[in-house]
């Protein structure tokens, strides 16, 4: 499949190593961080994330999209090619899932080095309630044919990545694409995508690091060969170097996040509160997997403590956790950190790698007690 390359050579950010040194911001990414979001930590709170407090990343710019005009192709190794409308697609059977979406990348501005690129924190999570048509109800609709390796989804939203000027582009193999939870989805909460959540039409797939649901979805093709683009080669990988391939990014890890006690300082979020019993809450997720255990520590991880777990929302969604912690005066810093149904349990230190994916090492909390 052919790769479209810019007309000239991008400049380099930094010393062209595609690394920052820990604690040094570029211009570039304070800009992708004033065009992005991450979820307040007070949005923890909430069982549903509230729209306009869920993450977001847009890799280029959002489209603008006249929904009369605007079309799903389904093609390639298809017996039967569609080309939908959005009010052809609510008519197929409706699903509704919520689902915590996490960004590959979140946790890593906490690496160092630390790779160019939108500098996120802890914040990049939100879970929403998705509605839509199963995927597989329009992929069994085309008769994919057998000969079917890869289901690719491409989006409306175009810009220049890695030299090359693309559309953005995911693919996922037939067998997973046949998932019955996999959604084409039309409303985030219950109200019809936002533009900048994908309008009109998004694929969420439940399990997976944010990467994998495409939006502004337009396109979708049966492929016969593994795709190759830009987005599953050159970048969301495993990777140690510029130049390693890696292995790809899929399914979330085990994480959790506590909703920071008492009142922040204005600058470095250090907390103050005051002493006594002091009820610390959160969320915590596993992908697919389910969360077995939270454990908190408010001596900088030399301790640990079971918290207390509530129910899941949702296959796909976060879990409550509460702990009950006895604050005594002085400084504190608390850390959290959850198990997984398989054994895997969150680290207090991250192995690095160099695109800074998948870093689900313990938040960590400073606190003043008085």
């Amino acid at each position: 499949m052919g790769k479209p390359t810019s007309r000239g050579r991008f400049r380099e950010v930094g010393d062209g190593s595609g690394l920052a040194p820990e604690d040094t911001f570029y211009k570039e990414e304070v800009q992708l961080a004033s065009r992005n979001r991450g979820m307040p930590l007070e949005g923890l709170r909430y069982e549903i994330t509230p729209t306009g407090m869920h993450y977001l990343l847009v890799h280029y710019d959002i489209p603008e999209v006249a929904v009369d005009d605007w079309r799903l192709d389904v093609g390639g190794l298809v017996s039967e090619p569609l080309t939908l409308s959005l009010e052809e697609i609510k008519r197929k059977p409706e699903q509704t899932t919520v689902v915590t979406m996490e960004c590959a990348g979140n946790g890593r501005a906490l690496f160092g080095p630390r790779y160019i690129s939108q500098p996120w924190m802890y914040e990049a999570v939100g879970t929403a309630k998705w509605t839509g048509t199963p995927l597989r109800e329009i992929l069994e609709d085309a008769r994919v044919d057998d000969k079917a390796v890869e289901i690719l989804f491409t989006g409306m939203d175009r810009g220049v990545q890695g030299d090359q000027v693309q559309s953005y582009q995911r693919s996922l193999s037939v067998q997973e694409s046949m998932r019955s939870e996999i959604l084409l989805a039309y409303q985030m909460n219950g109200e019809p995508l936002q533009p900048q959540h994908g309008y009109p039409l998004r694929l969420i797939v439940p399990g997976w690091y944010g990467m994998a649901s495409v939006k502004w979805l337009n396109k979708i093709d049966a492929l016969s060969e593994a795709f190759d683009g830009y987005q599953m080669i050159g970048t969301y990988r495993y990777k140690q170097s510029k130049d390693d391939l890696g292995d790809p990014v899929t399914q979330i890890k085990v994480r959790s996040l506590m909703l920071p006690p008492g009142i922040p300082d204005f600058l470095t979020r250090t907390r103050l509160l005051k002493a006594g019993l002091v009820t610390v809450t959160g969320r915590a997720w596993a992908g697919w997997l389910s969360v077995s255990k939270v454990e908190v520590s408010s001596d900088d991880g030399r301790t640990w403590s079971k918290a207390l777990l509530g129910g899941e929302v949702s296959p796909y969604g976060w879990r409550p956790w509460s702990y009950e912690w006895n604050a005594a005066p002085g400084p504190h810093v608390l850390s959290v950190r959850a198990t997984d149904s398989e054994g895997s349990v969150q680290p207090t230190t991250q192995t690095w790698n160099f695109e800074g994916m998948g870093n689900n090492m313990v938040q960590k909390v400073d606190v003043l007690v008085e």
